[in-house]
């Protein structure tokens, strides 16, 4: 019996040396595995303030706030894309240094609570904590702390009323930057508490010469053309023509993107189904135009895509009277807000081809 507890105690000792070495070789061999795939826009996203593209004014005020050391609260405004979060992440970096980065940034977003309590609690506990701490490059490091408010024009008036306070009685350890799209959404008090920029939409210049320089780097077939119909069909969203340039990558696995590609990947209708929607409307058949429209919604197409293409055709004709597109354009106006209303697709679509089609067909 106690030769069988032997033999048992035996087997429960650790794997020999030779099936640790084989342990070790595959951990070590898993260690030098490639880093996982980062989204290009997180990959290309600005690291330092210089690298921010088209945005002269503000980083020229940042350049000097950072040598001075010095920040005043800031309100950043403007389109999306347009690299309003990317400007302050990269500011912060370049003050506090990729050590005291987290310590003394808090990023709060739309996806966060943040609602009175929430800046009541943790903005405030945050804001109220000393600030300690060296750079070890041994960069002179500033004496605050940053909270950033990303997209403020959600939070709801009584959220941003409790921020007022804090924003005061903490400025001597902390300095706020709030950014949003629609800066009349933001209370008048805190405007007044801050430096506004507002972030222009960047020109297409600007956009192609980074989007050839994203796709050199990864190697992406695409001509000229196509980088061209990218930036259009993006809409000044640097942000967005990245995630269409690396989505229609993977879509191609390795072949030349074209512009049909783009076209499928960004959900745009093509300028043909335009063109025979106007056809439709032309004929002066409701029969038609029906159809054409159960076509469209069978299709897969958004009906506010829809919209925002056709007030473009619209405004660019030659062939409509300004009182034709007047008319058409108030009626584009109503559906689009019918439809952010949750209104039907089909009937809104209906309702804006018949005034289109009345418009089209009443000097024939």
């Amino acid at each position: 019996m106690q030769a069988f507890l032997k033999g048992a105690s035996i087997s429960t000792k650790p794997p020999p040396t030779k099936d640790r070495g084989v342990t070790a070789t595959a951990r070590s061999s898993g260690e030098n595995k490639k880093a996982k795939p980062v989204p290009w826009v997180e990959k290309y996203r600005p690291k330092c303030v210089d690298e921010v593209a088209f945005q002269e004014e503000v980083v020229a005020v940042l350049k000097k706030s950072l040598e001075g050391a010095d920040l005043p609260n800031l309100l950043f405004y403007g389109p999306p894309g347009t690299g309003k979060t990317s400007t302050i992440l990269a500011a912060a970096r370049e003050l506090f240094g990729p050590e005291l980065f987290r310590l003394r940034v808090l990023e709060l977003n739309a996806s966060d609570e943040r609602g009175i309590q929430v800046v009541r609690e943790k903005v405030k506990n945050f804001a109220q904590l000393t600030v300690s701490g060296s750079r070890s490059d041994g960069k002179p490091c500033p004496p605050f702390k940053i909270v950033i408010l990303d997209e403020a024009d959600s939070m709801t008036s009584a959220a941003q009323a409790a921020l007022r306070r804090t924003m005061e009685k903490e400025s001597k350890t902390t300095r706020f930057c709030l950014i949003c799209n629609y800066v009349s959404r933001i209370i008048e008090p805190l405007t007044s508490r801050c430096s506004k920029f507002r972030f222009k939409p960047l020109s297409d210049k600007i956009q192609q010469q980074r989007l050839l320089d994203i796709a050199d780097k990864e190697h992406v077939k695409i001509s000229n053309e196509g980088i061209a119909y990218l930036v259009k069909v993006s809409e000044g969203d640097l942000r967005k023509a990245i995630t269409f340039l690396q989505s229609a990558t993977r879509l191609t696995g390795g072949k030349e993107v074209t512009e049909k590609v783009i076209t499928d990947i960004a959900g745009v209708v093509p300028a043909k189904t335009i063109d025979g929607v106007f056809a439709a409307c032309q004929s002066g058949s409701f029969d038609k135009l029906e159809a054409l429209v159960k076509d469209l919604i069978n299709e897969g197409h958004a009906a506010t895509q829809l919209v925002n293409q056709l007030h473009d055709v619209v405004v660019e004709s030659d062939n409509l009277s300004d009182k034709q597109k007047s008319i058409i354009t108030e009626k584009l106006a109503e559906v689009d807000k019918c439809l952010a209303d949750g209104a039907d697709e089909h009937l809104q679509l209906i309702s804006l081809c018949a005034t289109v089609m009345q418009q089209l067909t009443q000097n024939c």
